[in-house]
């Protein structure tokens, strides 16, 4: 089974950044999509930011122009970049993969970000 983890949430004052990384235990994102969700208490889970296998980016309108994923296939890794964070970013983030069909698919445990002064 493959595993996604996390990493680089925590608590950051408004017009801060933050760097989420995700990990996966196998070569998985040079043939999957990976993506970025994040659920706020008392709210649906929503994408925020995707990139395919074959490297077609989308983003959220809400983070167009502050977010940056990125990916790296020799790290089985997949990034999420956030800058002048804002308190409505405040979730908690899990990164997903997953085939175009979706029946294929992987979550991580998720990642607190806190956005705060």
């Amino acid at each position: 089974q493959v595993q996604l983890v996390e990493s680089g949430g925590g608590l950051v004052q408004p017009g801060g950044s933050l760097r989420l990384s995700c990990a996966a235990s196998e070569s998985i994102f040079s043939t999957l999509d990976g993506s970025w969700y994040r659920q706020a208490p008392g709210q649906q889970r929503e994408l925020v930011a995707l990139i395919t296998s074959g490297d077609s980016i989308n983003y959220a309108d809400s983070v167009k122009g502050r977010f940056t994923i990125s990916r790296d296939n020799a790290k089985n890794a997949v990034y999420l970049q956030m800058n002048s964070l804002k308190p409505e970013d405040t979730a908690v983030y899990y990164c997903n993969a997953h085939s175009r069909n979706w029946i294929r698919y992987y979550w991580g445990q998720g990642t607190q970000v806190t956005v705060s002064s």
